[in-house]
């Protein structure tokens, strides 16, 4: 999972620093496990623009990934490691005992060949899916569920983990990537090992091109706006805009958004650092 930069024989690829995908053993993705994937470009259900900059891009297929990974008495084998257009992570194609094929994150070091189980009986290694309950303190896990049953939602993007700093009586006390430590119960299923592609952030699109590929339009900066159309808008010359804050007002760096009487907020012993 190696960054690839290019000899600048043109101008796009000067700063362009890309993934190498030497770790993708497939050029074709699962065809039942696709899904069109409709694109808003920002409108809503009556064609109004409800988020800027937002337009274009390539065309995407939505693939199928399981975050529950409830299939306990069947033992997967890894086919392939695939790219995923709608991630930053990896995903992995398993098959089953029985025969059913399922999309999976694929953890760092995930092999084709490797066999990947899931439930309280499993033994805690590389891409197993186990309650926190079952998994020794200190372990390294992501995909990490929040309520019994939900399906992963914690530690999915490219390179982040969590790790089992404890348990006490029903909870699982776990360090997340942003630096936050929280309880989770410990019914709750986490995946061992830390999310594919870890150099993501080192890479560089190099031209605008390649965010217009993605789908994001040109963004212009507040500052350079009217007041009418932007709290930080107007002044004479280059204003710097005054206090940050969003277009509704919102002030920006550093304000606190979090709901102080959220329900969840018993559940956080330490907030993320800044």
């Amino acid at each position: 999972m190696a960054i690839k930069k290019y000899k600048p024989v043109t101008p796009g690829q000067r700063n362009k620093a890309i993934s190498s995908f030497e770790e993708i053993t497939a050029k074709k993705p699962y065809k039942p496990l696709l899904v069109p994937l409709k694109s808003t470009g920002g409108r809503n259900n009556t064609g109004q623009m409800t988020v800027r900059y937002r337009g274009g891009g390539h065309k995407r297929m939505y693939r199928l990934v399981d975050f529950i990974r409830n299939r306990d008495e069947f033992k997967a084998t890894v086919l392939t490691i695939e790219y995923d257009p709608n991630r930053s992570a990896r995903i992995a194609l398993i098959e089953y005992e029985d025969g059913k094929k399922s999309y999976i994150l694929a953890p760092n070091g995930l092999q084709v060949g490797q066999v990947v189980e899931s439930g309280a009986a499993a033994s805690p290694d590389l891409g197993n899916c186990l309650p926190l309950s079952a998994i020794p303190v200190g372990t390294i896990v992501h995909a990490v569920e929040l309520r019994p049953g939900q399906g992963a939602v914690m530690a999915r993007s490219a390179g982040t983990y969590a790790q089992l700093a404890a348990r006490e009586g029903n909870y699982a006390i776990l360090r997340l990537p942003s630096g936050e430590t929280r309880m989770v119960p410990v019914a709750c299923r986490a995946t061992v090992g830390t999310v594919s592609n870890p150099d993501h952030n080192l890479e560089s699109f190099g031209k605008a091109g390649r965010t217009r590929h993605l789908g994001k339009r040109p963004h212009n900066r507040g500052v350079v706006m009217n007041p009418h159309d932007h709290p930080m808008g107007g002044g004479e010359g280059r204003a710097s805009g005054g206090h940050p804050r969003s277009r509704k007002g919102l002030p920006a760096k550093g304000y606190k958004t979090r709901n102080p009487k959220a329900v969840s907020n018993k559940f956080i012993i330490e907030r993320r650092k800044k």
